[in-house]
């Protein structure tokens, strides 16, 4: 079973968003770890 991009962004998100719900201080660190994850894997080559 491969993990696929598509497959681990939602769960990434719905991770995130009951972490927000439960401890809104970590909105920032949060959207701060996704956007440099997300940057880094548009970087790697294919």
């Amino acid at each position: 079973m491969t993990f696929d991009l598509v497959m681990i962004q939602p769960i990434v998100a719905l991770v995130a968003g009951i972490l927000i719900l439960l401890v809104p201080r970590l909105l920032n660190i949060l959207v701060a770890i996704y956007l440099i994850v997300v940057g880094i894997i548009g970087l790697v080559p294919h």
